[in-house]
């Protein structure tokens, strides 16, 4: 609210007394006490940890953890042969637990191949308060609720699986080192003709000219290739031996032998996420 002061004088303009007016505005401050504190709520953004979760493709069970022995010829009863990869699992326990209240999401910490000297202090009170002994080799899988949280110091064999079943396997793939175009892109080269000297397996032009004139972003060049988390999806589970720990997948999982292995449900086919769930439930 504005209090209006007005001010009055007397000015002479050609022998007639004019009143003259002055107004000033005096701002009235509202006390701070007169306004009612209420504590809204927090508004959840779209990338925060609680909305990613919801819309997060993932599994209702975790997976297993493996060592990559080697690749077999498979043969079925009908003839037929085709590649296949032998996967070991080892001692492949439930270490610990993950929750929304304490990390913010739901996984199940796994560990495989006893290990029974060099162990931290830090790693080492993980595997006592499980109660299991502790390993070599640590892997995590997110789940989709607390439902799938599987009790701690279970042990999980190979028969987890069922044979026929589809499978997601990932790993750090093999590491080739510095690779040209040819092998890392699949460039086809240059010509082999007269006239290319010395350049024969190069990536070529990259934007010389007048329009660009400058090497674009993301442009597939020579580099280092390989050593990269790499996934194959939708991998058949061909056989599956609890007692001797072995599987066997159909076709070629990433990584060299002896490398360490996550094998899980294939998530293109059994994963969910918490969205889709509630719209199916509301239709």
């Amino acid at each position: 609210m504005l209090e209006h002061i007005r001010t009055t004088a007397s000015r002479t303009i050609c022998g007639a007394v004019r009143p003259t007016v002055f107004t000033r505005g005096a701002a009235q401050i509202t006390s701070i006490h007169a306004i009612p504190s209420v504590r809204t709520k927090v508004p959840s953004i779209n990338h925060s940890m609680e909305l990613a979760n919801l819309r997060k493709s993932l599994l209702s069970r975790p997976g297993l953890l493996g060592i990559k022995r080697g690749m077999i010829t498979w043969f079925t009863e009908d003839g037929q042969q085709f590649a296949a990869t032998v996967i070991e699992i080892d001692s492949c326990e439930v270490v610990a637990h993950k929750t929304i209240e304490s990390h913010g999401y739901n996984s199940v910490l796994l560990g495989q191949i006893d290990k029974l000297k060099n162990i931290t202090e830090s790693r080492l009170s993980i595997f006592d308060m499980a109660g299991v002994t502790p390993k070599q080799n640590l892997g995590e899988f997110r789940v989709r609720d607390e439902s799938g949280l599987i009790p701690i110091g279970t042990e999980l064999r190979a028969d987890y699986f069922a044979p026929g079943q589809l499978v997601d396997s990932k790993a750090v793939s093999k590491g080739k080192g510095f690779a040209g175009v040819m092998k890392r892109h699949g460039f086809a080269g240059l010509n082999a003709s007269h006239g290319v000297s010395k350049a024969h397996r190069s990536a070529g032009g990259m934007g010389g000219n007048q329009d660009p004139g400058r090497v674009l972003p993301g442009k597939k060049m020579a580099g280092r290739m390989g050593g990269r988390n790499c996934t194959v999806y939708n991998n058949e589970v061909l056989h599956v031996d609890g007692d001797a720990g072995i599987i066997v997948l159909k076709g070629q999982v990433p990584g060299p032998n002896k490398s360490f292995i996550k094998i899980a449900d294939a998530v293109k086919l059994y994963g969910k996420s918490l969205n889709t769930i509630k719209q199916e439930l509301e239709n």
